[in-house]
């Protein structure tokens, strides 16, 4: 009788190691396609390694991440909440889950989910670029540059890590910087078109448009769909003044993704340039739609509406441009510009002083500042002014000052 309870469980023991070693053979199957970006055969793959064995929580995981790339962000936290429920130590479970609220705008959720894992495993480096992906669309930069120069120490061949540090060293104005990182990138993988775009880019801040024109072809050669290689083509086309060339790119953008609120507002600053007023209104009224915070949106539009004379709604657009964003010079410029147009000289001149504390060095809000202190009969501290506007090289200043304060 014990020689057979011993067999019953020696063949127990054996019976249940053929079950994990099936589930390990599914999970291996997953992560293959996966691996080939075969999401939903490696989906099925994961569900059966988890049917066989209930409490495989790294299947859950992987299961979870294969859900995020095809957009079933609420099954990927799940299946993320199903493996930490088994093992509350996994970090790539917190990871994980992180990404998937990063891409349905939790991104406090994600920020938290993202500390978890770094708390349980200080070496994962995707949970630092993540983390400063996240701190990217908090508007955070310093911070996302932070977290992506630790994701470099622990991998220096982090190339979404080059990618995000260069995205926010661009919102930071620090663009040969920025260019540095995405050398580094294309040189650790040169066929990604992200790279190729994200340099063009830079080189487009930088003011190498040609430079910024080759880049966007290569990204464009790589992947012909890559809708933001045609509009920052576009954009450099425009600095360039090829305006017909691109409209081209702009409208392929627009083609590629209908819903590329920059595409619509890039071709309306053309249609501004040419003297297209109406259709000007029509592109950037159609990228606030898309984007209803699109700060310099409503700032053209507004001044849009003061070339045609409709003053009152464009002082709507200056409005909504500094709403969404206080620090927003142009709108405080542009804003006094037309308050003077309707007579309001007081409210034009606390304009200008914004706009010069944001801008120490805006020649034309000094001149402007003039104009109206002129008005309201104050001849000294208009002359102050558009003196100071002559140093910073406003030559309107130099005509009111030589006719006025002389």
């Amino acid at each position: 009788m014990k020689k057979q309870n011993i067999l019953l469980l020696f063949l127990i023991i054996i019976a249940i190691s053929c079950y994990r070693q099936n589930a390990i053979k599914f999970y291996e199957n997953g992560n293959t396609k996966f691996n080939l970006q075969n999401y939903i055969d490696a989906i099925a793959d994961y569900s059966r390694a988890i049917e066989i064995d209930t409490n495989f929580y790294e299947a859950y995981c992987k299961r979870g991440h294969a859900k995020i790339y095809i957009g079933d962000l609420e099954g990927a936290i799940i299946d993320c909440n199903k493996a930490l429920a088994i093992n509350p130590n996994y970090a790539s479970a917190y990871n994980n889950r992180g990404f998937a609220k990063y891409l349905i705008a939790d991104y406090i959720g994600a920020i938290e989910d993202f500390n978890k894992a770094l708390e349980i495993n200080p070496k994962l480096d995707i949970a630092y670029s993540n983390r400063g992906l996240v701190k990217i669309n908090m508007s955070n930069y310093s911070g996302a540059i932070i977290d992506c120069n630790k994701a470099i120490e622990l991998n220096p061949n982090h190339i979404t890590a080059f990618n995000i540090r260069g995205f926010a060293k661009d919102k930071l104005a620090e663009f040969s910087d920025a260019l540095e990182d995405y050398n580094r990138a294309i040189m650790i993988k040169p066929k990604l078109a992200e790279d190729f775009d994200a340099r063009g880019l830079a080189k487009n801040y930088l003011g190498d448009y040609e430079g910024a024109i080759i880049d966007c072809n290569k990204a464009i050669e790589i992947n012909p769909k890559y809708f933001t290689a045609y509009n920052n083509r576009g954009l450099a086309k425009t600095n360039l003044k090829n305006y017909s060339d691109a409209i081209i790119d702009f409208n392929k953008a627009i083609e590629l993704n209908p819903k590329l609120a920059e595409a619509y507002y890039n071709r309306g600053c053309i249609k501004i340039y040419s003297g297209k007023y109406s259709e000007a209104i029509t592109d950037i009224s159609k990228a606030i739609e898309i984007n209803p915070n699109f700060e310099a949106a409503y700032n053209n539009r507004g001044y849009v509406k003061v070339l045609l004379e409709n003053y009152l709604e464009a002082i709507f657009d200056f409005n909504k441009a500094i709403t969404i964003n206080p620090n927003i010079v142009a709108s405080y410029y542009n804003r006094s510009l037309t308050k003077i147009k309707l007579g309001d000289y007081s409210g034009a001149i606390i304009d200008c002083n914004k706009a010069i504390k944001i801008n120490p060095n805006l020649a034309e809000a000094y001149s402007n500042r003039g104009l109206a202190k002129y008005i309201l009969y104050d001849a000294k501290g208009a002359c102050i002014d558009w003196s100071k506007a002559q140093e910073l090289g406003c030559t309107d200043a130099y005509d009111f000052f030589a006719r006025y304060c002389n």
